[in-house]
C-alpha cells in the first residue's frame, strides 16, 4: 500500500530546509572528527543492534535473573520495540522518503559494514533503543539507568557510522520514546 506524499506550506518547506542544513552540518562535523575509539566501537555497537539482536540479548539477559521486576521490565521493553518498529518502518519512511546521508566523509573504519537501503527517515535502530530503553526504565528505573546510556550510545552510533542524519536518529528517538510513554499509560 502506497501512502500519499504530503503537501506543505512554504513556511513549512523553508523550516526543513534550515533543518537540512544543520542535519549535513552536524552530520559532517560528526564523520570528520577523527577518533580510534569511534572507529573501533561505533560499528560494532551499530551491527550488534541490526534487527533488536541487542534489545533481545539484554532482555534476555534482564529475564534471567529471576527478578520478577526486570522480566516485566524485558517484556515492556520488547513489546515496544514491536510496536515502534511497526510504526519508523512501515509508516514512518513511507510518509516522509528521505536518501542515507553520503558516506565519503565517515572514515573507512567507522562505516556501517552493510549500508542499509531502506529510507534514511526516521532512525528504527533509534526508535527501538529508545523504546526498549524506556520500557525498562518505566518497570526497573536502576536498570534503565544503564540501558539508557547503552541505547543513546547506539543512536548515536548511526551518526557517526554514516548510517543517518542527526534528525532522522531525533526522530526515531520520539517514536520509540512515544510508543514507550502511551504503553505505561495503557497498562
Amino acid at each position: 500500500m502506497r501512502l500519499p506524499r504530503p503537501r506543505f506550506t512554504p513556511q513549512i518547506m523553508r523550516v526543513v530546509r534550515d533543518v537540512d542544513r544543520l542535519d549535513r552540518s552536524l552530520f559532517t562535523a560528526i564523520a570528520e572528527h577523527r577518533s580510534p575509539m569511534l572507529d573501533r566501537v561505533m560499528p560494532k555497537l551499530s551491527r550488534a543492534a541490526d534487527y533488536s539482536v541487542l534489545w533481545m540479548a539484554v532482555g534476555a539477559g534482564l529475564a534471567a535473573t529471576g527478578d520478577r521486576r526486570l522480566k516485566w521490565a524485558a517484556e515492556r521493553g520488547l513489546g515496544n520495540i514491536a510496536l515502534a518498529s511497526l510504526l519508523t518502518n512501515q509508516v514512518g519512511k513511507r510518509l516522509a522518503p528521505r536518501l542515507r546521508p553520503g558516506i565519503e566523509s565517515v572514515p573507512l573504519a567507522r562505516r556501517v559494514f552493510r549500508l542499509p537501503t531502506s529510507n534514511s527517515f526516521p532512525s528504527g535502530h533509534s526508535a527501538s533503543a529508545a523504546a526498549f530503553a524506556m520500557g525498562v526504565s518505566t518497570e526497573a528505573p536502576a536498570a534503565g539507568i544503564v540501558v539508557q546510556a547503552l541505547a543513546g550510545l547506539v543512536a548515536f552510533s548511526r551518526i557517526a557510522t554514516g548510517a543517518h542524519y542527526p534528525s532522522d536518529v531525533a526522530v526515531g528517538w520520539a517514536i520509540g520514546s512515544a510508543v514507550s510513554t502511551l504503553g505505561a499509560r495503557v497498562q
